[in-house]
């Protein structure tokens, strides 16, 4: 039980400090008869990971930089990337790359285009960006033909799909966004610190000037619930407002906002600030916390119809995720609430160890700097 919750622990304080953004590339497919044309969005981070882009080794990368290895980068994605239609291959051809700014930074653009044998009915797509090197990393897609949008994600147990281009299942769209909202919570460290933050001194209660175990599971089922119900309803509120284009702010606040909000729950486990409003701290920020959850979906540039779709689906699957934290932590957490490991260990030199990476990530979000690799 104990090696259960350090471990957990260990877990999330070794996650990087960025540790909002995952990495995802924004694949985009056109498809009309024969010719498929596709564009292509790929962090430049995640190429200088894969293939060096960064000449000088300053850490700053340049257009001439980017620029000097674009056949190496056209290169090292299409081998990536395999289209097919009906069995046959549609060679693909780059065509020209470009520069773009997205939430979390800098992507190259490559646009190429497909020819199949035969007109498409139904694509082959066979998808190994990163996959080698991150076994993290998404592909979203967006798939196109005559008027209809359908999606798709590729991860490494997914990195080959069919897809049929006349028929944009929303089944099947749903319970990809469904996926990807549990895997963005699970591995969103700075959501799961935060929430943890909040949840640790659930089972216990702040007595004479100290923290005292409480009598009774459903007391801290109780104050787990209210928490967790606040913490959703904020986050759904705004991941809807700003995923629908009715509220926006920038990038940079909001992730700052977040480490900030990890700071405030992790010191209130040390020094209480806001004891017994909890759940009022928990919607507060998860009104901040939406704006970031909302990132991952406006990336993906969809039409308002799947837009809707992957927005239900991928709030759901943020919930699952979530529940399945709660669910692991609030039992081991009950059991160990009376023992000198969990009041002085989880929750003393946990809290403690949270607070300074969540400064070093505030630091780093609002300043623009690096600070941990």
């Amino acid at each position: 039980m104990f090696a259960a919750l350090i471990g957990l622990a260990a877990l999330l304080l070794a996650a990087p400090a960025w540790a909002h953004k995952p990495s995802d590339s924004y694949l985009t497919l056109d498809v009309e008869q024969r010719q498929v044309r596709g564009q292509w969005d790929i962090a430049l981070r995640d190429l200088d990971m894969a293939i060096g882009l960064d000449g000088d080794g300053n850490g700053e990368l340049t257009w001439n930089e980017v620029q000097s290895r674009q056949d190496a980068i056209a290169a090292y994605a299409l081998a990536r990337l395999k289209l097919a239609g009906a069995g046959a291959p549609c060679p693909l051809q780059m065509n020209a790359m470009l520069l773009d700014e997205h939430s979390d930074g800098a992507y190259a653009v490559l646009r190429f285009t497909g020819s199949c044998a035969a007109e498409v009915a139904a694509l082959d797509v066979d998808y190994r960006l990163l996959f080698d090197i991150d076994p993290q990393h998404k592909g979203l897609l967006q798939l196109r033909h005559g008027g209809q949008t359908s999606t798709a994600i590729f991860a490494p147990d997914s990195a080959q799909q069919t897809l049929r281009v006349s028929d944009a299942s929303a089944l099947r769209q749903f319970g990809d966004y469904v996926r990807h909202g549990i895997w963005h919570i699970w591995i969103g460290f700075d959501h799961i610190l935060f929430l943890l933050s909040l949840l640790l001194p659930a089972v216990l209660v702040y007595r004479d000037g100290r923290w005292q175990g409480r009598e009774t599971f459903r007391a801290a089922a109780i104050d787990v619930l209210r928490i967790v119900t606040a913490f959703t309803l904020a986050h759904s509120i705004t991941l809807t407002l700003a995923t629908l284009g009715v509220v926006t702010l920038p990038s940079r606040l909001v992730e700052s906002a977040i480490a900030a909000s990890v700071v405030l729950a992790a010191l209130n486990n040390l020094w209480p600030l806001f004891h017994g409003r909890r759940a009022t701290v928990a919607f507060a920020f998860g009104l901040i916390h939406g704006f970031g959850f909302a990132s991952v979906l406006l990336d993906l540039g969809l039409p308002r119809a799947a837009l809707l779709l992957s927005l239900v689906g991928f709030n759901a699957g943020v919930e699952i995720g979530q529940l399945t934290i709660v669910l692991l932590f609030l039992p081991l957490a009950f059991l160990a609430r009376n023992t000198v490991l969990y009041r002085r260990g989880m929750l003393g030199a946990g809290s403690s160890l949270i607070l300074l990476l969540a400064l070093v990530w505030l630091a780093e979000r609002g300043l623009d700097v690096k600070l941990l690799a």
